[in-house]
């Protein structure tokens, strides 16, 4: 049930608006004074202020009522406040609503225009308070990822990112295979650095084969070494990925790209440790963190025989899912300013067209772009110039309501700005504004 505190020296007015509000499930608490109601806030969270604007007998300039909403704004800038004032110039309501106030009704008030505009901002304070503990959350839950684990300097501000990297720490002292999905140049191999860094191995070798960069009939050799003369142009016994990883992780990444008949060689390391260099009859065994990655859909892969079941859901105990770089956009921007040059500095209009850039090519292509504009700037200001980038969409103007539209919004609103602004896609200032200079009183 929302809570109401009313603050007016008038107890009639106090009573009236309790009995209000207990009629439709409201709560409302009571102070004379604005002693006693800023006392009443310290100790009460409430959902919304009503506040009368002159409290000393025979005062009437509502300087006292502005002394008190400036310091409830102060103490508590997120807790919407209703001025219950005898003022009608629009001029003074406008200069109040600039400073934050949530509303303000004309005394005798119409009760329905009041119910409406408490309903309306009890849910909205209601919203901003869930959203201000979940950025509070945020903020907690970044801080422990960055002094409880090793990131190894990655630069992140998306939740989208965030939770990945939770479930990374999460899992990297599990001695458990993990699998890493998603499209080309969103940092897989960052995220398997990360994941080494904090896992039991942390200490031992980190070693990457791209099994998409090499022939297929080169991959067994690079995974598991070969003897001299195993294949033409093997004029000397070379040691494997997988020895040269014991210890540590290997990162298998473009996991798919692997031939069958790796993969059943893959498999067997993954069950038991052992395998045997190209040429040779001779068991090796070794103890190695398995990460891979993929942009592949594998899941098609198996169903056209073209990838293991078995070795999918070997390495697949753990699957991190990494976003793109355009469904984590508040990474964007973070990652553009860490790749510039000491010095220089992202202008309005550079950040404007990174943010509305699709990033196909994902921070890989951003981290390309910021090097051409290191490059080619006139000055430390980068602007969308610079970038290179192809020009987006241009903006739809926007439609500001005429007299008219803005009187049937008030009407379907019951005159509660609150509710007629949102109606209109205005804020409340705006919408305030529009009346000023179209001369429109508020009924």
């Amino acid at each position: 049930m929302p809570t109401v505190l009313i603050i007016d020296d008038n107890a009639a007015v106090a009573i009236a608006l309790e009995v209000l509000f207990s009629l439709h499930d409201i709560d409302a608490l009571r102070a004379a004074s604005p002693e006693e109601g800023l006392a009443l806030l310290a100790r009460t969270e409430v959902d919304l202020v009503i506040q009368d604007m002159n409290f000393s007998a025979d005062t009437t300039s509502g300087a006292e009522g502005v002394a008190l909403f400036r310091e409830i704004r102060r103490r508590h800038p997120d807790l919407p406040v209703i001025l219950l004032t005898a003022w009608t110039h629009l001029d003074a309501a406008v200069e109040l609503i600039r400073s934050g106030a949530a509303d303000y009704l004309s005394k005798p008030w119409n009760d329905d225009r009041l119910l409406a505009s408490v309903a309306n901002l009890v849910e909205l304070g209601q919203a901003n308070r869930a959203l201000a503990r979940r950025a509070a959350r945020e903020r907690r839950e970044r801080r422990e990822l960055e002094t409880g684990f090793d990131l190894r300097g990655l630069v992140w501000r998306d939740p989208a990112t965030e939770r990945v990297l939770q479930l990374a720490c999460q899992v990297a002292r599990a001695d458990v295979p993990v699998l890493i999905s998603g499209p080309n140049g969103t940092g897989k191999e960052r995220i398997a650095e990360i994941i080494q860094a904090n896992s039991a191995v942390r200490d031992g070798p980190f070693v990457v084969l791209n099994c998409g960069a090499l022939p297929s009939e080169l991959i067994e050799a690079e995974l598991f070494g070969a003897e001299a003369g195993a294949y033409t142009g093997a004029s000397r016994a070379r040691e494997g990925k997988f020895e040269a990883a014991d210890g540590g992780t290997l990162f298998l990444d473009e996991i798919g790209n692997l031939p069958l008949a790796g993969q059943m060689k893959l498999l067997r390391v993954l069950e038991t440790g052992r395998f045997e260099r190209l040429g040779s009859n001779r068991e090796r065994q070794v103890r190695v963190r398995v990460i891979s990655a993929t942009n592949a859909d594998l899941g098609a892969m198996m169903r056209a025989g073209t990838f293991r079941e078995d070795l999918f859901y070997r390495l697949n105990v753990i699957e991190l899912r990494l976003p793109s770089l355009a469904a984590r956009p508040a990474d964007i921007l973070p990652l553009a300013a860490s790749f510039l040059g000491k010095g220089k500095s992202l202008g309005g209009s550079a950040e404007g067209a990174l943010l509305a850039h699709g990033w196909p090519g994902n921070v890989r292509e951003l981290k390309n772009v910021m090097a051409r504009a290191n490059l080619l700037a006139a000055g430390d200001l980068i602007t969308a110039a610079d970038l290179g980038l192809p020009p987006g969409p241009a903006p739809a103007a926007e439609a500001e309501p005429d007299r008219d539209a803005i009187g049937q919004a008030l009407s379907r609103a019951n005159g509660v700005i609150a509710q007629a602004a949102a109606d209109l896609g205005l804020s409340r200032q705006a919408l305030y504004r529009r009346m000023e200079r179209l001369r429109i009183e508020r009924a």
